[in-house]
């Protein structure tokens, strides 16, 4: 049983040695979270909850029935389930996903993270590259990693901006969804516009005119 206070509110969190961070909260996810504030209009997604720690902060402070967690093992979503009734947080939405994969919603403004960073980038990059898909416009990403080039340039990549910072030895990445412009319609070549047209009407004009007169 891990016992702890998170923005001034004590925790209970049961565990299992097989998920991550099983004795202590993990010193990321408390880096993670010392750089976000939760709105009572936030819609938040814990992806890959572990045992529940950020979904279940998130519910306590703005109520559960804005907020959804997901992880791909089991066990993790079991002892999720246990800490939410134990801290007395209801109405949370808590479901086994591979990443995105039982994500329906696409209108989060908050999505929260500390992936896999010790194997290779493919979890990150699905997690980087859906997000985007499943934000709102102005919806943010933070994502908390112990490498910065990769992470740094994919989010940039992706979502044309981040904010990284360095806090305990973590990196904490922050990317906002942004309107998209819009692309300026392609111009047909051989359509010209109607100040050319008008144009060439008046030299064609006067050439017919030329023309005339010379025979």
């Amino acid at each position: 049983m891990i016992t702890t206070t998170l923005n001034n509110i004590s925790f209970q969190f049961q565990t299992n040695p097989t998920l991550f961070s099983p004795t202590a909260v993990d010193a990321g996810t408390l880096a993670m979270l010392s750089t976000t504030t939760f709105h009572l209009n936030d819609k938040v997604l814990d992806l890959g909850c572990g045992y529940g720690v950020v979904g279940i902060l998130a519910g306590k402070q703005i109520g559960g029935q804005n907020i959804v967690m997901c992880d791909i093992s089991e066990t993790a979503i079991e002892y999720a389930k246990i800490n939410a009734v134990h801290n007395q947080v209801s109405n949370l939405t808590i479901l086994q996903s591979d990443g995105f994969q039982n994500i329906s919603a696409n209108d989060f403004t908050l999505i929260l993270s500390n992936p896999p960073y010790h194997t290779d980038f493919s979890v990150a990059k699905h997690f980087i590259e859906d997000s985007l898909k499943h934000l709102t416009i102005g919806g943010r990403l933070i994502m908390v990693t112990k490498r910065l080039d990769w992470y740094r340039n994919k989010m940039k990549t992706v979502f044309g901006g981040v904010i990284v910072h360095k806090i305990n030895g973590y990196y904490v990445f922050i990317a906002e969804k942004k309107q998209q412009p819009r692309k300026p319609k392609k111009q047909n070549q051989n359509t010209l516009s109607k100040k050319l047209k008008r144009k060439y009407q008046k030299k064609s004009s006067s050439n017919s005119a030329l023309q005339s007169i010379n025979i």
